[in-house]
C-alpha cells in the first residue's frame, strides 16, 4: 500500500494498533538535525508500506484514513497482492537493516541475466534470489525481488556460501 505524504510511521502505528501485520523497508542514513549529524532509521522508499491482512480488514482500516491507498499494477489496474513466501523472503533480508543492502526499482535490474541461487550459510542462510551484477557494487550480489514493486541486493556473500538452484 501507499501512505501518502510520507506518513509511513503514522500508518504503521495505526495498523499495529488494529493488530494487522505491516512492514516498511528501512535503512540507516546520516541526517543533520539541529545542526548535528545523527544516524537515523528512515524508510527506503517513502510512502511504501506492506500490509499482511485479509482484504476486509484492510478495507475497514483504509476507510478510517484517507492517506492509506492501494498500489495498483499499471498494466492490469488491479491491486498488487504479494505471495506470503515472497514477502517473508524480502522481510528476512530487508528487515536486517544491514548498511550494505542496496535497493532498486524493478525496472533498474534485469533479473533474467542472473542465476537463481540459494544461500547456504551466514546471516541470510536459506534465502533464495538471483545472483547478478548490480550498479553501485563492484561484485555480483544476490537480489531478492518483490515483482513489480522493489528489489534488494544483499551484502557481498562469499561464493562458498551460495549454491545454484536448477
Amino acid at each position: 500500500m501507499r501512505a501518502t505524504y510520507r506518513r509511513e510511521p503514522d500508518a504503521m502505528r495505526l495498523l499495529e494498533k488494529e493488530k494487522l501485520g505491516c512492514f516498511v523497508p528501512m535503512q540507516y542514513k546520516i541526517c543533520i538535525r539541529k545542526g548535528k549529524k545523527i544516524r537515523a532509521l528512515v524508510p527506503v522508499v517513502h510512502n511504501l508500506i506492506f500490509v499482511h491482512a485479509r482484504p476486509s480488514e484492510v478495507q475497514r482500516v483504509k476507510s478510517q484514513v484517507a492517506y492509506l491507498q492501494y498500489i495498483t499494477d499499471t498494466r492490469s489496474g488491479k491491486k498488487i497482492i504479494i505471495p506470503d513466501v515472497e514477502m517473508q523472503r524480502f522481510i528476512a533480508v530487508a528487515g536486517s537493516y544491514n548498511d550494505h543492502l542496496l535497493y532498486f526499482q524493478p525496472e533498474e535490474l534485469n533479473l533474467s541475466k542472473g542465476t537463481k541461487v540459494r544461500i547456504t550459510g551466514g546471516d541470510f542462510e536459506g534465502q533464495e534470489g538471483v545472483f547478478l551484477k548490480v550498479k553501485g557494487a563492484r561484485d555480483r550480489r544476490v537480489v531478492v525481488e518483490i515483482q513489480g514493486v522493489i528489489a534488494v541486493a544483499m551484502a557481498t556473500i562469499h561464493p562458498d556460501l551460495i549454491e545454484v538452484i536448477k
